[in-house]
């Protein structure tokens, strides 16, 4: 009897001690060239009372990475343990490091492993990056510019201006709440362990900016020359619907109506509103100037910078694929790589209208009523049809 009670006693101390103990990893993302070896070191946050075996796992990209010092090891102390990792081919991996003591906390014993094909396609990708964010950062000004040189917004579509507007607000409320809230980023990993925020500065620095510079523009169409033009009622309802439904959404979320990850879903809403209005922004100044026959008032300007920043992130998004031998990333996110296409249409679009089909139209083009309502064109069609 006392010698049970002395195994219970021993097994119940060793427990209790590991009960408090971590596993870690010294980082969490490596980035290297095939053939390239390297490691990580794995340990412990304080000493455990017995030997702790610790299993290396891959359940991402097993095919990519290797390791020559075997996936098994034993941790006695405090002590760093070096696991060797190579690149056998390019792609993602991620490795997970599992224990024998299940109330050891591993939530944190992962590496997210990224193996290129040659680092300079690498720096030119980054290049790419920075040419886009400054040439999608510069594009909102020769449109400003414009309206301020005419003192005139006639020929600019207001249905546009206020889409564009909620699109980069909500594009900024959702990369805000992701990268200062600690609740919606504890959400998003609980739904991704292994993740990473999908937000970065330069994303919240866009899209303020973005927003500040449309707004601007929604200004010059209250205090310019702008004839009848005025929001549709399409785009009233639109909008409408998206303001209120955040509203809404949000009284919802504060009451706790959605107890699973309410916060995160919220932004996720946001995050929609986005792509929906990107899908359509476009459409409203497309038909515009197709009535007017002229796109007087449109800055070709803004088009050819976006234009150039689109083809890039484009572009980048095929390097980034061939490199890391990756192409789900650029194929089975359809939705990002749609988004591009659709927008680098429109932008030829526009410049087909301006340097081919109405190239010749006089240098000021006045629009009546009618034609200052670009979205109402789908409602009178219906009536017609």
């Amino acid at each position: 009897m006392r010698l049970l009670s002395a195994i219970a006693y021993l097994v119940l101390t060793v427990a209790t001690a590991a009960s408090g103990l971590r596993l870690g990893v010294s980082d969490h993302d490596l980035h290297l060239e095939t053939r390239e070896l390297t490691g990580f070191y794995v340990f412990l946050d304080a000493p455990p009372n017995d030997t702790v075996n610790v299993e290396v796992t891959v359940p991402e990209g097993a095919d990519v990475v290797d390791f020559p010092g075997g996936r098994s090891f034993s941790l006695r102390d405090a002590d760093n343990f070096w696991v060797n990792l190579t690149a056998k081919r390019a792609g993602h991996a991620t490795v997970v490091l599992n224990t024998s003591v299940v109330s050891i906390d591993t939530k944190d014993a992962f590496v997210r492993v990224s193996v290129l094909k040659m680092n300079w396609i690498d720096v030119v990708s980054s290049v790419f990056g920075w040419i886009y964010f400054v040439a999608w950062s510069v594009s909102f000004y020769p449109q400003i510019f414009l309206n301020w040189k005419r003192k005139s917004v006639v020929g600019l579509s207001f249905d546009f201006i206020g889409l564009n507007l909620t699109g980069f607000l909500a594009y900024s409320f959702f990369n805000i709440g992701m990268f200062f809230s600690k609740d919606v980023q504890a959400e998003y990993l609980l739904q991704h362990p292994t993740g990473v925020i999908p937000v970065e500065i330069n994303d919240i620095v866009f899209g303020i900016h973005a927003s500040f510079a449309t707004f601007i523009t929604v200004l010059q169409c209250c205090f310019y020359e702008r004839q009848d033009q005025r929001v549709s009622l399409p785009a009233r309802v639109l909008l409408g619907v998206i303001w209120t439904g955040a509203v809404v959404f949000g009284i919802v979320t504060v009451a706790g109506g959605n107890p699973h990850s309410p916060w995160l879903t919220y932004l996720y809403f946001f995050s929609y509103s986005k792509l929906v209005i990107t899908l359509i922004k476009y459409i409203p100044q497309a038909y515009l100037n197709f009535k007017r026959k002229s796109t007087v008032g449109w800055s070709i300007g803004n088009i050819l910078l976006d234009f150039t920043g689109g083809s890039l992130s484009m572009l980048q998004m095929f390097l980034i694929a061939y490199n890391y031998d990756d192409w789900s990333s650029l194929f089975g996110n359809f939705t990002k790589f749609g988004l591009g296409f659709i927008s680098i249409s429109f932008d030829l679009l526009f410049i087909t209208q301006h340097y081919v089909l109405y190239r010749h139209a006089p240098a000021i083009t006045e629009t009546d009523a009618d034609e200052a309502r670009p979205m109402e064109f789908i409602a009178v069609k219906q009536t017609e049809d």
